[in-house]
Order: structure tokens, then C-alpha cells, then sequence
């Protein structure tokens, strides 16, 4: 038995003893408006977190759909860019091959003209002879017949 009573008395250390309030009932009551303020506490904290999450939430929404549209609005511009540049482009192909076909055509004239010119200046050399044998026949003709040809001669 005395070991028994040891090992009692060996329990009871390790157990603490609470003084018993004469009032179990209120303080038990207490404890349980406590707990209540505890998780009102907890639940109007958790309603904040949750309105500010939202505001979070929305506040990120407006930005991406603000984005999205400055994003869509960008690359509408960019489109219009690219085909204005595109137009620019095929009017400058279309202005440049028709440059290039007036250069084409005025070097030919310049060639037709210089192969005029340079036949009208072989007629004109083919004249020029024709006129001096003329000349010179005209001559002969009045030397060798008549005596003012001497005359003729003298003047020319």
C-alpha cells in the first residue's frame, strides 16, 4: 500500500491543481463570450481581407482590361502603319518602273535623233561634195568654152 500512495502522491505533482471559482457557471460563461469576441474579431478581420482581396482583384481586372485595350488599340495602329507603308511602297514601285520606262524611251529617242543627225550630216558631207564636182564641172565647162571664163576665174 505504501508504494501505492507514492505513486498517488507521485501523480498529483505533475497535475496542477485550479482553485475552483465559486461561480463555474459565469466564468464558464465568460469564457464563452471570450471565445465568441475571439471569432466575431476573426470574422469581421476575415470580411476585410476578403473586401480588400476583392478591391485587389478588381483593381488588377480594370488594369488588365485597360491593357488588353491599349494593347488591341496599339496593334490596330500598328496594323494601319504597316499597311499605309504598304501602299507608299507599291506607289513608289509603280512611279519608279515608270521612270525607268520614260529613261528607256528618251534614251531611245536620244539614239534615233544622234542616228538622224549623223545621216543628215552624211548628206550633208555627200552634198557638200556633190556640190564642189558640180562646182568644178561648171567651171571646166566655162573655162574650156569660153574666154570670159578667165574673167569668171579671176572673180571666183
Amino acid at each position: 500500500m505504501t508504494q501505492h500512495v507514492r505513486r498517488a502522491r507521485e501523480g498529483r505533482e505533475n497535475v496542477l491543481s485550479f482553485a475552483r471559482p465559486s461561480d463555474l457557471g459565469s466564468a464558464a460563461l465568460g469564457l464563452v463570450y471570450q471565445a465568441a469576441e475571439v471569432f466575431s474579431d476573426m470574422e469581421a478581420r476575415a470580411r476585410e481581407i476578403e473586401a480588400r482581396a476583392q478591391s485587389m482583384c478588381k483593381a488588377a481586372t480594370e488594369r488588365v482590361l485597360s491593357a488588353e485595350a491599349r494593347s488591341e488599340a496599339a496593334d490596330r495602329a500598328r496594323r494601319e502603319i504597316v499597311t499605309e507603308a504598304e501602299c507608299k511602297l507599291q506607289d513608289a514601285s509603280r512611279a519608279l518602273s515608270q521612270a525607268a520606262r520614260q529613261i528607256t524611251a528618251a534614251e531611245d529617242r536620244t539614239t534615233a535623233a544622234e542616228l538622224r543627225a549623223q545621216v543628215a550630216e552624211a548628206k550633208a558631207r555627200e552634198a557638200i561634195e556633190a556640190l564642189a564636182l558640180v562646182e568644178e564641172a561648171i567651171r571646166r565647162r566655162f573655162c574650156a568654152t569660153s574666154p570670159t571664163s578667165t574673167k569668171l576665174s579671176a572673180i571666183a
